[in-house]
């Protein structure tokens, strides 16, 4: 099915019924009790997006119980996947590989797991920075639609069906 016949079945089901958004990346993240290495070492450690990297098993069975329970939408592991932020972990120019990536390992569960009467669907999920837009330091707004635009671009590459801005 292409992206533009799920967005559609998305806007038929979103008239139609009610639909249910999966629950806290970061929560579900910690609940496994992961190493440093994990991470991808001790800079790393924090890093939830790079795990797609890492960990991309862990960040499957995430999606995969939230289906389990009745999810009809999973967000993508990229809440903090701006450059800007990344670059706080040295992974600044990695952030199109790991949206990326982490849109197209929502894709193939959401995939996998959805039927004829019944689609999964996948967000992009695109939270806040850690910067403040400031004339003191900070950010400027340019850069946040350079950095924005950026990850919206690799999340859309990897298959998402909308944007969740958060």
């Amino acid at each position: 099915m292409t992206r533009q016949e799920r967005v559609k079945r998305l806007q038929i089901d979103l008239k139609d019924r009610v639909l249910v958004l999966d629950g806290a990346m970061g929560t579900s993240i910690q609940d496994l009790n992961l190493t440093a290495s994990d991470f991808g070492g001790p800079d790393l450690e924090g890093c939830n997006e790079n795990l797609v990297i890492t960990r991309p098993e862990a960040i499957t069975k995430i999606h995969e119980s939230y289906v389990l329970a009745g999810c009809d939408i999973i967000e993508t592991n990229t809440f903090g996947g701006t450059p800007l932020v990344l670059d706080e972990y040295g992974l600044g120019k990695k952030a199109h590989e790991i949206n990326k990536r982490a849109a197209e390992i929502a894709r193939q569960v959401a995939d996998k797991n959805s039927t004829p009467d019944r689609l999964i669907y996948v967000a992009g999920s695109i939270g806040p920075t850690t910067k403040a837009i400031s004339v003191t330091g900070g950010v400027t707004f340019d850069q946040l639609i350079e950095n924005f635009y950026s990850q919206a671009k690799a999340l859309y590459e990897g298959g998402v069906d909308y944007f969740l801005i958060e």
